[in-house]
């Protein structure tokens, strides 16, 4: 019991230095695949600028990671082969139809080569299409900026006014 009580005492100190660099790599992704990734996910969601104000796109929100965690961590060998696949696949329908890489393609060009692979016969292709789309919906709209800035959430609702006259 108070081997417990030391590890919990203990616990927050331990985990305050923890950083993304001191953890490390946590994607089975190649850095250069990560790259292709993010470019993916903030062509789905791209940075906007509307009456002066900026809304970050899904690649500053690192939502690329969020999907290659959730894809490693929550899906089927599967959905990871898929992933795999998928990534292989856009850059060839990229180089098909623009002679260049995806990272290299303008955004309406990106647009393009992903409306094409979603309406394409291959059903990998589609798979992989739409599960980048729907994680990248998933983990913008669970970010912590769109919380605060676009709900407005509030983690505890409602407020305590104490010493308030009640009219009887």
């Amino acid at each position: 019991m108070g081997l417990a009580l030391g590890g919990l005492v203990s616990l927050p100190a331990w985990a305050t230095n923890w950083t993304p660099e001191s953890i490390g790599r946590t994607s089975t992704l190649s850095e250069n695949q990560e790259v292709l990734l993010s470019e993916i996910v903030e062509a789905i969601i791209p940075e906007t600028t509307a009456a002066g104000k900026v809304s970050p796109g899904a690649k500053s929100l690192k939502v690329h990671q969020f999907a290659a965690r959730m894809i490693n961590d929550c899906y089927p060998a599967t959905a990871q082969a898929t992933l795999q696949k998928g990534l292989v696949a856009i850059d060839e329908a990229s180089n098909k139809a623009y002679s260049k890489s995806f990272t290299a393609l303008a955004p309406t060009e990106r647009v393009a080569v992903l409306t094409t692979m979603s309406n394409a016969s291959d059903t990998t292709e589609k798979q992989f299409v739409n599960m980048i789309k729907n994680l990248t919906i998933q983990g913008y709209t669970n970010s912590e900026y769109y919380m605060n800035n676009v709900l407005k959430y509030n983690m505890a609702p409602g407020f305590y006014h104490g010493c308030v006259p009640i009219a009887s």
